[in-house]
C-alpha cells in the first residue's frame, strides 16, 4: 500500500514566480493545464499564494454567450468558451479555466468562473 501525508488543503498553493516582473494580486496564472490566480503581489524569485479553487471574476475575451456550467478556457487575455484559437491547422489549444458559475452574455466584458482545482 503507497502511503500519503497530508499537507494542507490545496485551496491555495505555494507559487514561486520565476519571471523577471512582479506578478501583481489577483492575476491570472497558467499552471500547467490549470490556472490560479494570485492571491498577493509576487516579486521575481519570490513565493507567494495562488488560488487554485475558488469563483472568480475575470476579464472574458470570447465574444460568445457563456450558459452556467460551461466549460471555459484562458486564452492568455481571458476567459473563452472555445477550447482553441480556432486555426485550421496547427490550432493552439487553451488552458481549461474550470466553469462558469453564472450566465454571461455575448457583450460581457467579465465572466465568473469556478477555476478548477
Amino acid at each position: 500500500m503507497t502511503k500519503a501525508e497530508y499537507l494542507q488543503r490545496g485551496e491555495s498553493l505555494d507559487y514561486t514566480n520565476v519571471t523577471e516582473d512582479t506578478i501583481p494580486d489577483g492575476a491570472v496564472v497558467t499552471i500547467g493545464s490549470r490556472i490560479g490566480v494570485t492571491g498577493c503581489p509576487i516579486p521575481p524569485g519570490k513565493t507567494g499564494s495562488l488560488h487554485v479553487v475558488g469563483v472568480f471574476e475575470i476579464a472574458k475575451s470570447g465574444t460568445a454567450a457563456v450558459e452556467m456550467g460551461q466549460a471555459v478556457y484562458f486564452d492568455g487575455t481571458g476567459i473563452t468558451d472555445a477550447a482553441n484559437d480556432g486555426a485550421e491547422s496547427n490550432p493552439k489549444a487553451n488552458v481549461a479555466a474550470g466553469y462558469a458559475a453564472a450566465p454571461a452574455a455575448a457583450g460581457d466584458d467579465t465572466i465568473l468562473v469556478q477555476i478548477n482545482g
